[in-house]
């Protein structure tokens, strides 16, 4: 079991061979099914490691010779679990019947044992099963019911399991947003676990099933996590699988080196060394006007100056000299220098990262922000006397819906020609906020980056038709 869990599979395989003799002679039924059930386990994965099918034949046997003994023991769980162990073997070597014909064999034990977080793990297994049969729908189904069951079962390495194979399913079934957040989630559960291998596993599915549909970044960072869980990991399978993620990760970004450069081959450099040629033309292009770059690139600004100054300053000299930062984008004309007015704007936003990013980012342009974290209080600025230029108000506050307060607004004689701005993550709600009075509507996070714009066209319009209100 020592060179088993270690990967030795050879070294196994012989100290196994060697003591079979012995344990034949046992009259304890209990340990002749630990034995033949061990070895069906090393002869399983070393099968799997080196394409041997009379391994994966013999396996079958020895696996059904655990389930005899454990029967006869009257080890109604280590039989189910054997079973389970069988019917996802079948499963492999395209016998389905097979599969089905131990995995209900595996569910009756466990239920009659009343062990629902097995069972749930036998509902897993199957639904492996219908993922090799292709009923990507019932696979996704019995996985997710599952993992319904494991979260509360408190056995965190299977709940990592069953969400990786709800994952797989929902990316074959074309739910790919989803599918990315289950298979996170899989890898975080493991991770904290302690199951650094099942975490990199599930990181590798993740790559595996949406690697195409992955950004770059994210693509990158996913294939780093993969690499760092499984960096000790002795599994030939798991070294493999790294291979093939490696080569369709550069495939992707269009760097693929040939065949025959592992040896010496960094990932991470590289990938740096795209990054930089995708930063270097994208310079170029914008005459070495950062901002403009960055926009090209899909990037933050500061993110881009950020990796110029660290991982690529050798292209510095391809950049413009940044000008001064104008205090604001509002009113302001060709010569004319930037105004002294003090913009004041209240923000209704429960969610604290992003009233932060809000307020840092309108304080870069000159404005002051208040900031308020639930629908009461907004609702009692709104309607008291402070003297507020402009409304950005989330649609989901605790307390109140942000709508109301919207309405509300529009009701209060020294609210009416105040510019308001409604977020929300849902784009069905612009036609709402229009209707309750609403200049603009953003959509979180995606229209995040046209907020500060927003805010001087609705400010700039305002002043200049002398107060009263315009939508957008």
């Amino acid at each position: 079991m020592v060179e088993e869990v270690t990967f030795r599979l050879s070294d196994a395989l012989r100290l196994l061979t060697e003591a079979a003799p012995l344990f034949e002679k046992s009259n304890k039924q209990t340990i002749k099914g630990r034995f033949h059930n061990e070895f069906g386990t090393v002869l399983k994965n070393l099968g799997a490691v080196e394409f041997r099918s009379d391994y994966i034949d013999r396996a079958l046997i020895e696996y059904a010779a655990a389930s005899y003994h454990f029967e006869r023991a009257g080890h109604r769980r280590y039989q189910a679990c054997v079973e389970n162990n069988l019917g996802f073997l079948y499963s492999t070597i395209g016998k389905f019947n097979e599969a089905h014909e131990h995995l209900d064999r595996a569910q009756a034990l466990m239920t009659s044992l009343k062990d629902t977080v097995h069972l749930a793990q036998v509902d897993e297994t199957r639904a492996r099963v219908f993922l090799a049969e292709g009923r990507v729908a019932d696979a996704e189904k019995l996985a997710r019911a599952a993992v319904g069951v494991l979260e509360r079962g408190g056995e965190q390495s299977l709940l990592a399991e069953a969400l990786t194979t709800q994952g797989t399913a929902l990316a074959r079934g074309g739910q790919f947003e989803q599918a990315g957040e289950v298979l996170l989630r899989a890898a975080d559960v493991a991770e904290a676990a302690g199951d650094v291998e099942g975490a990199g596993q599930a990181t590798l599915t993740l790559i595996e099933e949406l690697g195409e549909r992955l950004a770059l970044q994210d693509l990158g960072e996913s294939f780093e996590r993969a690499d760092a869980l499984l960096a000790k990991s002795r599994h030939p399978g798991n070294r493999n699988r790294l291979y093939a993620c490696a080569r369709l990760v550069l495939s992707v970004v269009g760097i693929l080196p040939e065949p025959d450069t592992w040896e010496d081959f960094s990932f991470r450099d590289a990938v740096r060394r795209y990054e930089g040629r995708l930063i270097e033309g994208a310079l170029r292009d914008s005459q070495g006007v950062v901002s403009r770059a960055a926009q090209m690139l899909g990037l933050t600004r500061q993110s881009l100056d950020s990796m110029l100054h660290h991982r690529h300053r050798r292209l510095l000299p391809l950049r413009t000299p940044a000008e001064p930062r104008r205090s604001s984008l509002m009113f302001r004309e060709p010569h004319e220098a930037a105004p002294t007015r003090d913009v004041h704007i209240l923000h209704a936003e429960d969610d604290a990262l992003v009233a932060l990013a809000v307020r840092e980012a309108l304080r870069g342009e000159g404005w002051r922000v208040s900031t308020y974290a639930d629908g009461p209080s907004a609702l009692g600025e709104i309607e008291g006397p402070e003297p507020y230029d402009l409304l950005i108000i989330d649609k989901q506050l605790p307390g109140a819906d942000g709508l109301e307060l919207v309405a509300r607004a529009r009701e209060l004689p020294h609210r009416q020609n105040v510019p308001v701005i409604v977020l929300s993550a849902s784009g069905d709600a612009e036609r709402e906020a229009r209707r309750a009075g609403a200049s603009a509507f953003l959509r979180k996070p995606d229209d995040m980056h046209a907020l500060a714009e927003t805010i001087a066209r609705l400010l700039a319009r305002k002043q200049k038709q002398g107060g009263s209100p315009e939508e957008l």
